[in-house]
């Protein structure tokens, strides 16, 4: 049995996806870019901001899943610019300060409407 998660909190899902599922005692989180969840625009800004926004996305889907980033187990990072590295881990650092979880990062040449970075995650449900 799975559980459809959707909330207002985070930006809509742009195509036929949900923003996350919940099976088995994980919720297994979307994609998220940088949306602002109320106007569903990408936000313009620098890496660090992007990734902050990204990360405030994905926030929400995990607490609208019953869950956290502290429950967090693995996160993929898409990145347009691998470059950019430094600047996107600076910020990821401050939001998984405390046992960071198991992690990916990947240069994609092109991310959902010209994003700087996207995350998805797994993590432990309530």
């Amino acid at each position: 049995m799975k559980t459809i998660i959707a909330t207002d909190r985070a930006p809509k899902a742009i195509g036929p996806y949900s923003q996350a599922v919940v099976a088995n005692g994980l919720v297994f989180a979307s994609g998220q870019i940088p949306l602002d969840p109320t106007t569903g625009i990408l936000i313009e800004g620098d890496i660090a901001a992007q990734t902050e926004r990204v990360l405030e996305n994905l926030k929400a889907v995990l607490e609208a899943a019953g869950s956290s980033l502290d429950r967090v187990l693995r996160v993929t990072v898409f990145l347009k610019d691998v470059n950019e590295f430094a600047a996107m881990n600076d910020v990821y650092g401050r939001y998984f300060a405390n046992q960071p979880p198991s992690r990916s990062t990947i240069e994609a040449a092109r991310l959902p409407r010209s994003a700087k970075v996207e995350m998805d995650a797994i993590a432990l449900a309530g």
